[in-house]
């Protein structure tokens, strides 16, 4: 899912069906992208491009995606604007369904083949809009909280859809549905209880074998959201005096809904090896607020052993002592052999004026 970027289609496994001799292959759908103001680049070639976003009853807003608070029992109504870029009418799907957020922190909804059962069932709208070329469509959609919803952030997600049909490589006809769209975020009132948990903290150190380096090491985290409202991953692993971002910079923000669960690992440089290394991981979450703001929480720490041998400077101090050692070897058969050498010259000394020979 990529917001601002322009979105070409994308295409699920075949299943192939024999009857009569004729193969008939169905695709029910592609995994859904959705991304506000996304679409495919129009090549003016007949292909189908378009663009979907929030908007007001009468034209799209700047809004990347919808946020809502509703009582339990109550409904409120959204927009959504539909932009044909092609040059041919198109006659879009409209489809909502249960949202969720991909391991690696992006946001997706449910593919047409996976019955939602929670908040994409909340979503009322059309079926279907034709567009005409270069037009916007502006629809309508309800979104309505059941009396019984538990209290908290949900997620959904609403998109505009084409089915369009290609060739596979053994000449069947392949059905391919490409969606775009953008989430709708629904909170529900009640008591907002905020609440992670770190489930996992594992390490592992990757050394340099240049004694004169150090290395690396890396620990796992695991941080599930436990409670009911939707959380901002922050938070730092410390070890041996260096320190690390859970969530690297360039990331982006990682979002946990209400019972997700995701894995992280976090790199720290510059390590030295020495035997067994305390890592302290502290988990400083936020709430995320529909008004945009971000409300701290209180850390949640959890610590391990990262166990880094020193193989390189091991191996460097025992070749210095095997050099020592064989130093002093030397030194000590050079001693002796001049020990050999003056108590031989004494022994023919004294043979030579005739006196008897004595134990140097």
């Amino acid at each position: 899912m990529k917001n601002g970027a322009r979105h070409a289609g994308e295409r699920s496994p075949a299943r192939t069906l024999s009857h009569c001799g004729a193969v008939v292959l169905l695709v029910l759908l592609a995994v859904v992208t959705v991304a506000p103001a996304a679409s495919a680049k129009d090549d003016n070639d007949g292909r189908v491009s378009w663009s979907v976003q929030p908007a007001d009853g009468s034209a799209p807003d700047s809004r990347s995606w919808v946020e809502q608070t509703l009582d339990p029992g109550a409904s409120a109504e959204e927009h959504l604007a539909i932009r044909n870029y092609g040059s041919q009418p198109v006659t879009f799907r409209i489809s909502a369904a249960d949202g969720y957020f991909t391991p690696t922190g992006r946001f997706n909804m449910l593919p047409s083949t996976q019955r939602s059962v929670a908040a994409g069932t909340w979503i009322s709208v059309v079926d279907s809009v034709s567009v005409q070329p270069g037009k916007t469509a502006i629809v309508p959609f309800t979104t309505t909280v059941p009396r019984d919803a538990e209290p908290g952030d949900h997620a959904a997600g609403i998109a505009a859809s084409v089915l369009s049909t290609s060739v596979s490589g053994d000449g069947a006809n392949v059905g391919v549905e490409s969606r775009v769209g953008f989430r709708v975020m629904t909170r529900v009132t009640g008591e907002l209880v905020p609440s992670a948990a770190l489930t996992r903290a594992s390490g592992s150190y990757r050394l340099t074998w240049n004694p004169l380096r150090p290395g690396v090491a890396e620990v796992v985290v695991d941080v599930e959201n436990n409670g009911n409202a939707r959380l901002n991953v922050q938070g730092t692993v410390d070890i041996a005096g260096r320190s690390a971002e859970i969530v690297d910079a360039d990331a982006g923000p990682q979002e946990l809904l209400p019972g997700d669960r995701r894995r992280f690992t976090v790199t720290v440089s510059d390590v030295w090896p020495l035997f067994a290394l305390p890592a302290k991981v502290s988990l400083a979450p936020t709430v995320v607020a529909l008004e945009g703001k971000q409300s701290t929480m209180t850390p949640v720490t959890s610590s391990t052993l990262v166990w880094a041998i020193p193989w390189p400077q091991l191996a460097s101090l025992l070749g210095m002592a095997l050099l020592v050692a064989s130093l002093a070897w030397r030194r000590r058969l050079r001693r002796r052999g001049l020990r050999d050498m003056l108590a031989q010259a004494r022994e023919e000394g004294r043979r030579s004026v005739g006196q008897p020979s004595v134990d140097a």
